[in-house]
């Protein structure tokens, strides 16, 4: 246990800062639009969040690509690794086309949500804008996935450093007209965004070129053809890793979308808290993936111990980081919220929300690495069925009545959601603990 612990954290701690890194560029632009007021912060922070709604259906998808480079690299076969690499690409072609239709109709639609008035104004241009970004997002995660599904994880580091450099310059350029640039506002800031995804990918691509120019694998020696059964191969694992994850990621949206209904201020502390928490959930998020690659990589070594040590090796580091960041959020949340605003009303309501995340700590790090260690597996629906019933079927309708039914508003919506986050890390890592003592018979 003591040298996957080791190995784990070896491979996870390029991961987690490229999540965070990732995350904080959400985080900068909110900072960016904040003194445009709570609209602004409101209508940014429920664009992202619309957004990653529907892209999880792409991103998600893609990562499939965990498994099966994962799986090979683990047996040796690097020539597979590179077909599965050139199989991603492919299906992120078609991806962005189908996204980026999807997207145009959605934010056609946004007038009929019944959002607020002064949210709705700002917030169909910035999707409109953030639209243009889905396919170089697409292609650095092909990249990605496959990069670390291969123990390559520092270029990745870079390459959202670079992004988050090309964010925050971005930002300071076009939302408020710096160098003889227009003042754009909340639109500034997603074409700021639109330059660190393309940023993104070209780093990415460029750390494959070197790799293969400094240690020739026989990447080019793999015709780029087209290669439908792995594209197909890729869709059926990974379109129950999309729907997990856009059930997950869509019940906040909605949540978004109800506080929203409230007030400006209520959406303002949703959003502001759904960022410092998601800024932490990057390191569990970094640890389901770097979980994922871990156990595929055991299963294609046919090491049925290594899978079983890899998993709880993941939770472990988990559960401990969850118990410190839960004490901060209960000892000292003003210094976090005053990070994104100054604004009494939304300080006092986000500390309350920051109380309820918490409580769920624990759960939300189990519910996110044992995914990442069942996908390594090759399961992806167990995690979307228990995201479905957890969130959708039980989460979201009791954050409604108390919202709405019993008057508690946004703390109302976050107790609900608080309640399904429970339940579903509960039954997740009983999941995992009957899967992982199954694993003998691979071997």
């Amino acid at each position: 246990m003591r040298a996957e612990l080791r190995a784990m954290i070896v491979l996870a701690w390029p991961v987690i800062l490229s999540e965070i890194g990732w995350l904080f560029m959400g985080i900068v632009d909110a900072i960016f639009v904040g003194p445009l007021g709570p609209a602004a912060i409101g209508a940014v922070g429920t664009g992202s969040t619309m957004f990653f709604a529907v892209m999880v259906l792409g991103m998600g998808m893609l990562l499939a690509l965990d498994t099966f480079v994962a799986r090979h690299f683990g047996a040796g076969d690097i020539g597979e690794c590179h077909r599965w690499l050139f199989a991603g690409l492919q299906l992120a072609c078609v991806l962005s086309v189908v996204l980026v239709a999807a997207g145009i109709v959605g934010v056609a639609l946004l007038p009929r949500a019944g959002l607020h008035p002064d949210v709705i104004v700002l917030l169909q241009p910035y999707l409109g804008a953030l639209l243009w970004s889905v396919p170089p997002l697409l292609v650095y995660t092909v990249l990605r996935r496959y990069l670390q599904a291969m123990n390559v994880v520092r270029p990745i580091m870079l390459a959202v450093a670079i992004a988050n450099v090309l964010n925050a310059v971005g930002n300071w350029i076009f939302v408020y007209g710096h160098l003889g640039a227009p003042a754009l506002g909340v639109v500034g800031s997603a074409y700021a965004t639109l330059a660190a995804r393309i940023g993104l990918a070209i780093t990415l691509w460029m750390v494959v070129v070197h790799r293969e120019r400094r240690r020739p694998s026989g990447l080019h020696d793999v015709p780029f053809q087209i290669d439908i059964a792995r594209m197909w191969q890729l869709v059926r694992l990974g379109i129950a890793a999309a729907l997990q994850i856009a059930l997950e990621v869509g019940v906040f949206a909605v949540a978004g979308g109800l506080a929203a209904r409230i007030s400006p201020t209520a959406l303002a502390a949703n959003q502001i808290v759904l960022n410092i928490a998601g800024f932490f959930f990057m390191v569990p998020y970094g640890l389901s993936s770097a979980a994922a690659v871990r156990v595929g990589q055991a299963v294609g070594r046919r090491d049925a111990h290594g899978v079983r040590v890899a998993g709880w090796s993941a939770l472990a580091l988990a559960l401990g980081f969850a118990f410190c960041v839960a004490g901060w959020f209960v000892i000292g949340p003003t210094p976090l919220l005053r990070i994104f605003t100054r604004d009494a009303g939304v300080i006092a309501t986000g500390i309350t929300l920051l109380a309820i995340c918490a409580f769920f700590q624990p759960f939300d790090g189990f519910q996110t690495v044992t995914t990442g260690a069942l996908r390594g597996l090759g399961d992806t629906r167990s995690p979307m069925l228990t995201n479905l019933a957890g969130h959708w079927l039980i989460g979201l309708p009791v954050a409604y009545h108390l919202c709405f039914t019993r008057d508690w508003g946004v703390t109302g919506l976050w107790v609900g959601l608080s309640i399904g986050l429970i339940l579903i890390g509960a039954v997740l890592l009983v999941v995992w603990w009957r899967a992982a003592a199954r694993v003998f018979f691979i071997q």
